[in-house]
């Protein structure tokens, strides 16, 4: 029998790979003669980075950049050496979570060390990017990363606007006479999976700002703000739409990346799944096997688990999923691609308890164990 294991991290606990691994030790234990294939998966947000370049081959590089603040920060990214591909997650230059709550404030901070990371890549020989865009600080639009790569944006006496989104109340004029030469060389793949506009009633100050720091007068003004930066780059760039699905993303990104670079947006797991070419795997396969820590009624709104039965019931094939816990509203999965799902806990015990590695690893392995006990008889 070939059998596909396809499982996004348990956050906190299990990588994407580990939790593979341990699904495969469980299924082992009742049989060696399974033909059983192990692909990293996760879902454009945090974990892609390691679950990708753990799956594909790839290494990993550390820049030190401008972090969000200003202050210097290590940022890690990977590298698929064979097609030159980079794989970066913004927040590991620009996240929320290297800033302190008391620290946060949209106005202040900036996405120049993401521009950094890309530079980095560049010099390095890639000329194709993987990026997630979730889990920002920033709400500059996504300027701090394109004056880092050479684009002008200044003020009325010509100089550099400032960092954040403070600067973009200065803006008048966009050049590009200094911008990395490399930079039209390359393309720019982005796990998108947000639909806001850049500006307006659901664009990314009304509707993120508040937990990047901002208070309902700072919405007004960086709302303002992002509509004068749209209209100066339509200006100048064909392509600047900012009532565009996603261009909103992560404070403005989905609208620089558009805008000012080759690229796309895409949903995080429609990402994933194409660059580890899970496709071939699974139409081989008799059974698809994924999960995730937490199957509930989230887990179809474009979850990875999801996006793994999706493609597997395009070819018949049945899906099982493991997961730390589930609730009574994951039925909705058995309604979009998963036949079944089973909890791994197999005792009363605390959230610690639960996700401490070698736990996880002797639930998850016993817990397959069991469920393919099941199967594979029933195929004898």
């Amino acid at each position: 029998m070939k059998i596909v294991i396809a499982v996004d991290s348990f956050k906190g606990s299990l990588s994407s790979l580990e939790a593979g691994e341990a699904i495969s030790q469980g299924i082992q234990r009742v049989s060696m003669k399974e033909n059983i294939r192990i692909r990293p998966l996760a879902d454009g947000g945090e974990g892609t980075v390691e679950a990708l370049v753990a799956g594909m081959g790839g290494t990993f590089l550390q820049a030190e950049v401008t972090g969000p603040l200003g202050s210097k920060v290590h940022c890690s990214y990977g590298m698929i050496n064979e097609t030159k591909t980079a794989i970066l997650e913004m927040s590991g230059a620009a996240g929320i979570t290297l800033v302190t709550e008391k620290d946060r404030n949209p106005l202040y901070t900036t996405t120049y060390g993401v521009g950094e990371t890309i530079r980095d890549a560049i010099q390095k020989g890639c000329r194709r990017f993987v990026i997630g865009i979730g889990g920002s600080a920033t709400n500059d639009g996504g300027v701090g990363m394109l004056q880092a790569l050479g684009f002008d944006f200044l003020d009325k006496e010509g100089n550099q606007i400032a960092r954040g989104a403070i600067g973009l109340s200065k803006l008048v004029e966009i050049r590009e006479d200094n911008v990395l030469s490399e930079l039209k060389e390359c393309e720019f793949h982005i796990a998108c999976d947000v639909t806001n506009p850049l500006y307006g009633e659901f664009g990314c100050s009304a509707v993120y700002g508040p937990q990047k720091g901002a208070t309902a007068a700072m919405i007004v003004d960086m709302d303002q703000w992002m509509q004068q930066y749209a209209a100066i780059a339509q200006k100048k760039y064909s392509k600047a739409d900012p009532e565009y699905k996603g261009t909103g993303a992560a404070g403005g990104m989905g609208f620089a990346f558009l805008t000012f670079m080759n690229a796309v947006l895409e949903p995080g797991v429609t990402l994933v799944l194409e660059e580890t070419k899970l496709r071939d795997f699974v139409m081989d396969a008799d059974i698809v096997v994924t999960g995730e820590g937490r199957l509930d009624g989230q887990t179809i709104m474009g979850k990875a688990p999801i996006g793994v039965a999706k493609l597997a019931k395009k070819y018949q094939k049945k899906v099982i999923a493991f997961a730390g816990c589930v609730d009574s509203s994951a039925r909705a999965c058995n309604e979009n691609g998963i036949d079944a799902y089973f909890p791994v806990l197999r005792t009363v015990t605390t959230l610690d308890e639960a996700m401490l590695p070698e736990n996880a690893k002797r639930n998850m392995a016993d817990t397959a164990e069991q469920v393919f006990r099941l199967i594979l008889n029933s195929n004898q």
